[in-house]
């Protein structure tokens, strides 16, 4: 059975919430990749305010491709979550509740995720034009020069996942 989830995500919602888990997303979620995450991290080694408030936040790893006409973006997939992982602690301890990519995570990550109480859901990779099209609206929050790797917020409809790494570090990419 397929779990719907409205964003941006509870406490609750997240412990009830177990690997493997199928989970369809809607609501708001924001974005980030490598550059990204590497700017933010600064800014919390110097001490600094962040550009975007994370408290409560899902983040999509994800650079999508040009839009085609009719579409928000262009191809959406899950960027590899590992190359985050040095950064995900920090953000994790900021607030933020979960993020989305694919691949295995570090065991600092899967530590902060249950410090945390938070989730790791997996994209489908290879799906990319299909999650294009639960994108249903885009705004740029930050690092508009990064291009693609910027920070947006996407709202999202029906955005589909599975729980990877659930809050009590229940791992699928461990089974």
């Amino acid at each position: 059975m397929t779990k719907r989830i409205t964003l941006p995500i509870q406490d609750e919602d997240i412990k009830n919430l177990k690997a493997g888990d199928s989970v369809l997303l809607t609501g708001t979620m924001i974005t980030g990749r490598d550059a990204a995450h590497k700017r933010l991290f600064e800014l919390i080694e110097k001490g600094e305010p962040l550009p975007v408030d994370l408290r409560g936040e899902l983040i999509y790893y994800v650079g999508p491709a040009p839009a085609k006409p009719g579409y928000v973006v262009g191809p959406a997939g899950p960027t590899s979550s590992y190359r985050m992982d040095r950064f995900t602690p920090a953000l994790l301890d900021l607030g933020m509740k979960g993020m989305i990519g694919k691949g295995a995570r570090s065991q600092a990550v899967i530590d902060s995720i249950i410090k945390n109480k938070a989730v790791y859901f997996a994209a489908v990779g290879g799906a990319a034009a299909l999650i294009a099209k639960s994108i249903k609206k885009e705004e740029l929050l930050c690092y508009e020069d990064l291009g693609t790797e910027a920070i947006r917020r996407y709202t999202v409809e029906d955005f589909p996942c599975i729980v990877a790494i659930d809050s009590e570090g229940n791992n699928v990419y461990a089974r």
